[in-house]
C-alpha cells in the first residue's frame, strides 16, 4: 500500500491581535443574528406572503446592489427550486445595461420592476444601508402597482428603507458583511420554514 508522502501540517499558533479581532467580530454575529420574538414573527409573515403570493399565481421578486444582488440571485434560485415558490431578480446584464443606459442608474429597477412585474407579485427590497435611490424608487414602483413589499435593511436605524414595507427586517449593525450575512440567515430561515425542514438533498 503507497503511504503519502504528505506531511500533516503543524498546529498553528494564533496571533494574539487575529484571535482578538476574531472574537469580537464572531460576538458583533451572534448579536445581529440574535432571535427574538419580533424577528420570529418577521420570518413567520415573510413566509405567509410568500405563499399567499403563490396561491394568486404571482412570484417573489428580489432585488439589491452588489453584495446584495448576490444574495438576491441566490434567494430567488433557492426558493423557487426549493420551496416551490416562483421567484426571480434582475440579474440580466443586457436587461441591466440597457435600462440603465435609458432611464438612469438611480430608475433602473423601477423601470425592471413596471415591465415585468404583476398583480400578486412581492418584492423583496435588500440594502445594507437602507438608502441606495435604485432600491427606494423600485419600492415606490412596487407600492403603485400594489405589490407586496418586504424590505431588508442596516447600519443606521433611520433609514428610509426600513419603514417602507408590510414587513421590515433591520439589522443593527454598521458591518457590510454583517448585515449582508444576517440577511441571507434570515430569509434563508424564511425559505426553510416555508420547506419545514432545515435538512433536505440539494436535488
Amino acid at each position: 500500500m503507497l503511504q503519502s508522502s504528505r506531511q500533516p501540517m503543524p498546529a498553528e499558533s494564533v496571533d494574539p491581535d487575529h484571535k482578538a479581532f476574531l472574537d469580537d467580530y464572531v460576538g458583533r454575529l451572534h448579536r445581529a443574528t440574535a432571535i427574538d420574538d419580533g424577528i420570529f414573527a418577521r420570518i413567520s409573515a415573510t413566509r405567509a406572503s410568500w405563499l399567499r403570493t403563490r396561491e394568486q399565481g404571482g412570484r417573489v421578486i428580489f432585488i439589491g446592489n452588489g453584495g446584495s444582488a448576490g444574495i438576491a440571485s441566490h434567494l430567488a434560485i433557492d426558493l423557487a427550486k426549493n420551496a416551490s415558490v416562483p421567484a426571480l431578480c434582475f440579474s440580466d446584464a443586457s436587461m441591466m445595461s440597457c435600462l440603465a443606459n435609458d432611464y438612469g442608474f438611480e430608475d433602473w429597477i423601477a423601470h425592471a420592476v413596471r415591465l415585468n412585474a404583476r398583480a400578486g407579485d412581492c418584492l423583496v427590497a435588500i440594502s445594507s444601508s437602507g438608502r441606495s435611490k435604485n432600491i427606494l424608487n423600485a419600492v415606490a414602483q412596487a407600492r403603485t402597482m400594489k405589490l407586496g413589499v418586504i424590505t431588508l435593511s442596516g447600519m443606521n436605524a433611520d433609514n428610509p428603507l426600513r419603514s417602507l414595507g408590510d414587513v421590515n427586517f433591520w439589522v443593527d449593525s454598521r458591518s457590510y458583511n454583517i448585515v449582508e450575512t444576517t440577511h441571507q440567515f434570515w430569509m434563508m430561515a424564511a425559505i426553510d420554514l416555508v420547506i419545514g425542514r432545515a435538512e433536505y438533498p440539494a436535488s
